[in-house]
């Protein structure tokens, strides 16, 4: 199937795909505990006539049964070594139900644990694991490819790469969220954006909600889609009735949303967890007279990381691309650099963030280093320290891609000239990766002084970005500053380009800001002149210092003064809602932070430098613990409450609070009255035949860093042995965690277990499926995430 076809498919109607398959062959005969897709395979039959129902009710595109058949996920069972034979008879299984009229896709999922750096799972191992599983499906004959129920955008983008790498099919691409976020923080935006750039050919979400939920999270995606959008929701929440797991929404009021979503924006729908051919049918009754709303786009050009976008058009307020992380002409960052030292690279890039910068610009030029391994590591540091999208600052196409690869967002290449060499190598590095790029006046001939030379150059370079499908809103073109000290005509030159790409070209412009004043005494005066002359000419973006705070007021100033600023809000917000910080503590001689201030931002570089200089202070050991660092981490779970933190700020807070710990651990022990930070003994556990252990492995690293003692017994985990470990260690209480409407009965065995050997401690339950009525139902408390998880167990040893 071409991406052409795929398209076509979308023409004038709403595509049905498919429902919920695991709970068909579980009814089917099923036993728990197996691996679903290698019992799916054996018992072909059963598999075609669950597929074939779906056919019949109408789904235009069904779902290989391959949803947990990557390399990674098949080693729970041993089975890694025939990824590539199983995935191929699955699909094969799928061609044979289908006929003629409906298309297959392959169905990649998550492989079932973290990506670094939160998990122990490198990126191109994942890109090698989905590589397995997408070579066994294209033997198999799917028509295209669907990467679903994502929780990391990082890992939707290392299975996305995969596909792409040996394929031209059409991708779907889905992710789960938690309310308006992934629980990796990832807004739909900036989900869309990456992935609709990197290549998907349609997104949207699956799982995790019902159908009301998803409407939002559509609504979002729909002003800046560029492909169609997909909606898969859960037939409502599971509960417990007589024993067996049921969703409490019935097909005829799943149907019901089918007008919802559609208005919302979405062009394709079909159901998850819960969802049967009924609802496909009843889909198919609801959708038969709508067709997909069509909306104007929004002409910004837009830029990601995993957690942020950033909107730029000269209609909008000013973007400032901080200019610090480029060791040029910085002697402590150049050695910085030399010796891999990644701790001034995530204070600089923190400074910016907070002054003001919207992107940050990164340049790991410096003699003598790898500039690939450098250029890598500052990314990785950058995108753990602050949520802005990033400009990667070279020309090493090498480097490039290395950082391209890795990095979980859209970013801008720094840049792209009409160079021969830099269009052939460049242009094309940029299309693979879904990156934006400063188009740069230059040639082959060097850097002409007229605006007329350099406009026809832009000419040239975006009629050739063309060809690999970038349009105007996906460059911003340098207007090319040059020294005044050495030709005053420069700045005039600039300022020309910039007034015609805003005025006639209609595109974004971008300018090294203090390029103008090279050479030259006061030069922040001649900066703030000209880039206030560059706004008025519609510059839309400059890389400059925003911890010049003069260079700041000018910019929220001119703002104001352009009608950028709408009511002056901004304006308005920074200087009459300026906050102190709410901490109590010596600031670190390192990074001019307070300690509690690091705990908030997770600084794990620095916090236990700075828990030395507060004992060198004279503080007492158990003050620091008690008056700092615990109020500093209720503080980041209170945040993460709120949504203002998400999943990676929770986690670095945690790491962080246990860096310190281990500092004050000799000071508590020298008074053994002060030696009772630990709250209580748990063992944690995923229970018997589900293999997930993401959220498992979250709560277990949270609980241990808030003082319990945990015992983590792994995923697959026989409720026996949980008795047994949970008796032996006299626990406080058992965790479980279930993903799998197939396992969460699981609980209910554990519970009667505790009940029958007359066990006191407490069960805790926790996973995407369940609810509190259902732990209620059998008699165990619910968290509903990891922050929770921690305090419900504070409240549980009390």
């Amino acid at each position: 199937m071409t991406k052409k076809e795929f398209r076509k498919l979308f023409n004038n109607r709403i595509v049905l795909l498919d429902g919920g398959m695991g709970t068909l062959l579980q009814e089917a005969g099923m036993p728990g505990g197996v691996c679903p897709e290698k019992w799916a395979a054996e018992n072909s039959d059963l598999l075609i006539k669950a597929h074939r129902n779906y056919v019949e009710a109408g789904s235009d595109i069904i779902y290989t049964f391959t949803f947990g058949a990557n390399r990674l996920k098949l080693s729970d069972y041993g089975l890694s070594d025939e990824t590539v034979e199983l995935n191929r008879t699955l699909a094969q299984i799928a061609r044979k139900a289908a006929g003629r009229n409906t298309k297959i896709a392959g169905d990649i999922s998550s492989c079932g644990s973290l990506l670094s750096p939160f998990g122990d799972i490198d990126f191109e191992t994942a890109v090698d694991s989905f590589k397995a599983q997408v070579k066994g499906l294209l033997e198999g004959g799917v028509d295209l490819f669907v990467i679903e129920t994502m929780m990391d955008l990082q890992e939707a983008r290392a299975a996305l790469i995969a596909v792409k790498e040996l394929c031209d099919l059409p991708v779907m691409v889905t992710m789960t969220f938690d309310g308006p976020r992934t629980i990796m923080g990832s807004d739909p935006v900036s989900v869309l954006v990456t992935l609709q750039s990197l290549g998907a050919d349609a997104v949207g979400c699956n799982c995790s909600s019902g159908p009301a939920e998803m409407v939002e999270i559509i609504e979002k995606m729909k002003p800046y889609a560029k492909v169609p959008l997909i909606a898969k929701p859960n037939a409502g929440k599971p509960t417990l009735k007589q024993g067996k797991t049921v969703f409490n929404m019935d097909a005829g009021t799943f149907a019901s949303y089918a007008g919802t979503l559609v208005e919302a924006g979405a062009d394709a729908l079909g159901g998850c967890c819960g969802t049967t051919p009924l609802f496909i049918e009843k889909l198919k009754e609801c959708t038969q007279s709508l067709r997909p709303v069509q909306r104007e786009t929004k002409p910004y050009s837009l830029v990601c990381s995993n957690r942020e976008t950033v909107e730029i058009h000269p209609s909008l307020p000013f973007t400032v691309i901080g200019e610090r992380l480029n060791p040029t002409g910085k002697k402590a960052l150049k050695e910085a650099l030399k010796n891999g030292d990644m701790e001034l690279v995530a204070e600089i890039a923190r400074s910016q963030v907070e002054a003001g910068a919207r992107l940050l610009d990164i340049n790991a030029g410096v003699a003598g280093i790898d500039e690939k391994v450098t250029l890598e590591a500052m990314v990785r540091t950058v995108c753990n320290t602050v949520s802005v999208p990033i400009v990667l600052d070279s020309s090493n196409a090498e480097a490039l891609e290395s950082a391209l690869r890795i990095y979980p967002g859209r970013a801008i290449i720094n840049s792209i000239s009409g160079e021969k060499e830099k269009i052939e190598k460049l242009l094309p590095l940029a299309k693979k990766y879904g990156a934006m790029f400063i188009l740069l006046p230059v040639n082959d001939q060097g850097v002409p002084e007229t605006a007329e030379e350099r406009i026809d150059i832009v000419r040239e370079v975006y009629n050739e970005a063309k060809k690999f499908g970038f349009g105007k809103e996906d460059i911003l073109v340098d207007g090319l500053v040059m020294t005044v000290a050495s030709n005053q005509s420069c700045a005039v030159e600039t300022l020309k380009v910039i007034s015609w790409c805003s005025k006639r070209f209609k595109v974004n412009t971008t300018i090294g800001l203090s390029n103008v004043s090279f050479g030259l005494p006061a030069r922040e005066h001649i900066n703030a002149s000209f880039l206030s002359m560059a706004v008025a000419n519609g510059l839309s973006t400059a890389i400059l210092n925003p911890n010049n705070e003069s260079m700041m007021q000018n910019v929220r100033a001119t703002d104001v003064l352009m009608a950028r600023d709408l009511d002056a809000k901004n304006y308005i917000d920074f200087y009459s809602g300026q906050t102190k910080s709410e901490n109590n503590t010596v600031k670190s001689q390192a990074s001019g932070k307070t300690l509690y201030d690091l705990i908030l931002a997770g600084d794990r570089d620095a916090v236990e430098e700075a828990v030395r200089q507060e004992l060198i202070a004279g503080r007492l050991a158990k003050d620091i613990m008690n008056m700092v660092l615990i109020p500093a981490i209720q503080k980041v779970g209170e945040l993460y409450e709120k949504k203002e933190y998400f999943l990676p700020q929770l986690i670095r807070g945690a790491e962080a609070m246990e860096k310190a710990m281990k500092v004050l651990e000799p000071e508590l022990v020298k008074n053994s009255d002060n030696n009772n930070h630990h709250h209580g003994i748990i063992v944690i556990a995923t229970v018997k035949g589900d293999v997930h252990d993401i959220g498992k492995n979250i709560v277990a690293m949270l609980l241990r860093n808030y003082g319990f003692n945990v015992i983590d017994l792994g995923k697959d985990v026989e409720a026996n042995h949980i008795i047994e470990t949970a008796k032996k260690h006299n626990a406080d209480i058992i965790a479980l965690s279930a993903l799998m409407t197939t396992t969460m009965n699981q609980m209910k065995v554990v519970k009667k277990l505790m009940d029958c050997e007359g066990m006191t401690c407490r069960l805790m339950v926790g996973g995407a499926v369940l609810d509190n009525s259902y732990a209620e139902s059998i008699g165990a408390y619910y968290a509903h995430d990891a922050y929770r998880a921690v305090k419900l167990a504070e409240e549980l040893v009390k």
